[in-house]
């Protein structure tokens, strides 16, 4: 009776085993890393004009930090990279109707876009900042110096520096641009008492517009960047985690950090 017990428990076990192993091979199948190595391509999906992430250069390619990870990232599977400058409105659409494969554009991981997709562990962590009027610089030393109907406050629609300043910051007159360039012109040129947006733009725009704004250098929000794939794909997941320690532990992940956030050399080649 014993010896039937262990046989029925043994076979009852590799029927298991059978089961799952069929599953994780129909997971690694379906999975976005299986057909990116068929296609032997990666799509990554971007919006370019968020300094030093993702620009356009003058010879009409795209540089910048997000463009040199995605293309180790291509070049550590083994594919071409292929660039997908897409509007930031439309960018989780574009991932989700399979326009691309990854999306590598410094997007914030939020609980609320979670929804939508799957994140990597993050990558980069950066926050908001506040560019001001030179003229403000003696009243305004903080976001909360701008709670006050009297001001005006720049943001750029859809992004968590929107969710910001109307969080933060709700007592301000709030408008919304499609692009932070948009935002940051209308503090340089006057019509607007701040921009609201992510530190690293806002202390590149302020290091070429010294006369025309102030930049507080401070962020006052913890937002951490990640890279965003569809959801339902444990096996690509795990690449990019894995990816994401080897190279933020052989060096090249500073090599590559320096290159665009220690040094204003690449300014020269943006569009």
């Amino acid at each position: 009776m014993k010896k039937i017990n262990r046989v029925s428990a043994f076979l009852a076990m590799m029927a298991v085993s059978s089961v799952a192993f069929s599953g994780s091979s129909e997971l690694w199948k379906e999975s976005t890393l299986n057909k990116v190595i068929e296609a032997d391509e990666l799509r990554v999906c971007f919006e370019a004009g968020y300094m030093p992430f993702e620009m356009k250069a003058k010879n009409g390619s795209y540089i910048g930090f997000d463009i040199d990870m995605a293309k180790l990232l291509a070049k550590s599977i083994g594919v071409k990279h292929t660039p997908v400058n897409t509007a930031w409105d439309g960018i989780i659409p574009a991932l989700l109707t399979n326009k691309c494969d990854i999306l590598i554009g410094g997007m914030t991981i939020t609980s609320q876009r979670n929804l939508k997709v799957n994140f990597s562990d993050p990558y980069i962590v950066v926050g908001q900042s506040l560019l001001i009027k030179p003229s403000l610089a003696t009243e305004i030393k903080s976001y909360k110096d701008l709670n006050n109907p009297k001001y005006t406050i720049a943001a750029k629609l859809g992004t968590t520096g929107e969710i910001a300043a109307k969080k933060l910051i709700p007592k301000a007159n709030i408008r919304l641009f499609e692009s932070e360039a948009e935002g940051a012109l209308e503090v340089a040129n006057g019509n607007a008492d701040a921009l609201v947006y992510d530190l690293a733009s806002n202390a590149i725009f302020s290091a070429q517009n010294k006369a025309r704004v102030t930049h507080i250098d401070e962020a006052f929000t913890y937002e951490p960047l990640g890279w965003a794939i569809r959801k339902g794909d444990p096996d690509f997941t795990n690449y990019l985690n894995t990816f994401l320690r080897q190279v933020k532990g052989d060096g090249t992940y500073d090599r590559i950090y320096n290159k665009w956030f220690n040094s204003d050399s690449w300014l020269k080649h943006v569009q």
